[in-house]
């Protein structure tokens, strides 16, 4: 139950602050600024790994969970608790700030500006590099250490400054589909659940590859 909670109040920090961010840059007519958006959500994932690594993992994405366990580092039986929570926790993200801000349509939902294999190669490559980068600071399945956090943290951040524009950004369906679901913007949402998870789990072999040797 602690470890759940943990992915909870992580997931849920994760879209309130980052799809947040996207929300009142809009309502404050780019005040933000889309860098200022790609370093709120770097920040952030930087900061409940830091807080909850220990605990839970931070996971804080289906995507990672789902590739734990394919790697056998997590348990199949804590996978699906560990997924929906993490859903959950960005639903209530996402009610809380349409609560505060009423007037927003679509709640930071991800949505992409060309075409949607574009935005969806786009978001398979980079899962594929944060999951690489996870799995490689990660101890088993958990999120911990000195440099953990600021790791995947740049990561985020790094892939949401030049592929913000493109597809969204995503890496994360619970981020996709919190805001989604409660905006009622599903047209495109397929993209950022099939693609995060299939690049998260192709970057499961190669880190094994890489590390045969070691």
């Amino acid at each position: 139950m602690r470890k759940l909670l943990a992915e909870f109040l992580g997931t849920y920090a994760l879209v309130f602050a980052g799809t947040g961010a996207i929300v009142i840059d809009q309502l404050s007519h780019n005040a933000i600024t889309h860098v200022g958006i790609a370093i709120t959500f770097g920040l952030i994932v930087m900061s409940m790994i830091y807080a909850f690594g220990d605990i839970s993992g931070a996971h804080l994405n289906p995507a990672v969970s789902i590739a734990f366990t394919v790697a056998g580092k997590f348990s199949i039986k804590q996978m699906a608790p560990y997924v929906l929570t993490q859903l959950i926790g960005a639903c209530l993200a996402s009610f809380t700030l349409i609560f505060i801000f009423p007037e927003s349509q679509m709640l930071g939902a991800t949505m992409p500006s060309g075409t949607e294999m574009q935005s969806f190669v786009m978001e398979l490559i980079l899962t594929f590099f944060l999951m690489l980068v996870i799995i490689n600071v990660a101890s088993g399945s958990k999120e911990q250490g000195m440099f953990a956090g600021l790791a995947i943290g740049a990561v985020v951040g790094l892939e949401a400054m030049f592929a913000g524009p493109v597809s969204g950004a995503s890496m994360n369906p619970a981020r996709s589909l919190g805001p989604a679901i409660v905006s009622g913007h599903m047209e495109h949402v397929w993209i950022y659940i099939v693609a995060p998870v299939a690049g998260a789990v192709a970057a499961v072999p190669v880190s094994g590859f890489l590390k045969k040797d070691k």
